[in-house]
């Protein structure tokens, strides 16, 4: 039940989850990653003896006693002890629960992660707050803003239903983020060979080719998790064409050819004004 209220608490993450908080029970919302922590700093301190767990380091939580966790090194499997506070909840392999600005910073400049590795991460100081923070040069920071409907978005111009399709569509495109996302933070360190495989954290559509698209999927409002088109996508899409219907025809193909992109989602020059950068958490 903990992890069904925790859910219910964090909002619309996947499909599993609709506007209304309601979880769909033949959905895994959150599967076997219920129980997967990330090391937020060395512990014990190197000041005061070897540490036993390394920051970045994947642990599996066994129980919660107080304000110490008991759990298990997914690279060792060796059991102990950690302060709650030393360690973060990740689901889906990319939502950090309660991880600061600063500290998100250092975990995607870690060894293992590249260019394009992110991770969404839950405010620490007020619940239902996301960011997306994404290595490039330096690593970037973008504020997830959610409508009344509990809809996500980071441009105001394209909306998604849950943070599922926000990853999945940010993954093929860059859209005004600084790149596209590649992996999620830290998924590249993996357990030994002989540990049992986890699933993976995120379906990456890459090489995605709109022209093998039946117009038909663009075009339907079906939440429909077979279609290859996100909801999000999709809905935007049907807004879009809803607002265009309403111009002259010849009016409409004339602003068509002074279009230099086919795309409907090409980027404006100045969309990255439409952008905002986090800068409180």
């Amino acid at each position: 039940m903990a992890g069904v209220w925790s859910v219910l608490r964090m909002g619309n993450i996947t499909r599993g989850a609709s506007s209304t908080g309601e979880v769909n029970a033949d959905s895994s919302v959150k599967g076997s990653e219920d129980d997967i922590v990330v090391v937020l700093r060395d512990y014990p301190s190197p000041d005061v003896s070897e540490p036993i767990y390394r920051m970045g380091e994947k642990l599996r939580l066994i129980a919660k006693e107080a304000y110490w966790w008991k759990v298990r090194c997914v690279r060792t499997q060796n059991e102990n002890y950690i302060p709650q506070s030393h360690a973060a909840k990740v689901y889906h392999g990319w939502l950090y629960e309660g991880v600061e600005r600063q500290k998100a910073e250092e975990l995607l400049s870690l060894p293992g992660n590249r260019v394009g590795s992110f991770m969404i991460r839950e405010s620490a100081k007020e619940r239902g707050l996301y960011s997306l923070s994404v290595k490039h040069r330096i690593v970037k920071h973008y504020r997830i803003f959610r409508l009344d409907n509990s809809w996500y978005y980071i441009s105001p111009r394209l909306t998604f239903q849950c943070l599922e399709d926000m990853v999945n569509h940010y993954c093929d495109f860059a859209d005004g983020l600084c790149c596209a996302l590649t992996t999620p933070c830290l998924s590249e360190m993996t357990p030994p060979s002989d540990a049992p495989p986890g699933p993976p954290p995120v379906v990456m559509r890459r090489n995605f080719d709109w022209k093998k698209i039946d117009r038909r999927q663009l075009v339907s409002t079906e939440p429909c998790s077979e279609n290859a088109v996100s909801y999000g996508v999709r809905n935007s899409i049907a807004a879009y064409l809803s607002f265009s219907g309403n111009q002259n025809p010849a009016q409409t193909r004339a602003q068509s050819r002074k279009k230099k992109s086919k795309s409907l989602y090409a980027l404006p020059e100045n969309a990255i004004e439409n952008i905002d950068y986090e800068d409180d958490f």
